[in-house]
């Protein structure tokens, strides 16, 4: 059964209410104020991507923009991201790994750098 989330006209406050029925949702107050003068929101939906799509999806150059490969914190948001977008449990090890890459903060300057300035 549907879930449906509706604003408040006169307080404000957001109401999520269960409808069996939505040509005939019934009397529908606010939570907090006891209004009826209640407005549809449209809600947050998901869609289901074959993991195909995902893999696509995290091959896409795009997502490599932002990312500094000298900042070990940069490295680490976007491990976690890549790691939520997998769809699996990585482990406790990558989790850690990612945990002290964050925690490690910027490379010292010079470090793996020859004297022209690249690697």
């Amino acid at each position: 059964m549907p879930i449906y989330e509706y604003r408040c006209n006169s307080c404000g406050r957001k109401n999520t209410f269960l409808i069996r029925n939505i040509h005939d949702p019934g009397k529908l107050q606010c939570q907090k104020c006891g209004s009826e003068d209640l407005k549809r929101l449209f809600s947050r939906f998901a869609t289901l991507k074959s993991e195909e799509a995902r893999l696509e999806a995290l091959a896409d150059p795009g997502r490599l923009s932002g990312l500094d490969e000298k900042d070990p914190r940069s490295i680490a948001r976007w491990m976690k991201k890549m790691g939520k977008e997998v769809g699996e449990d990585l482990g406790e090890d990558f989790d850690q790994m990612v945990e002290e890459a964050a925690e490690s903060g910027e490379l010292t300057s010079g470090e793996g750098e020859d004297p022209g300035g690249e690697l």
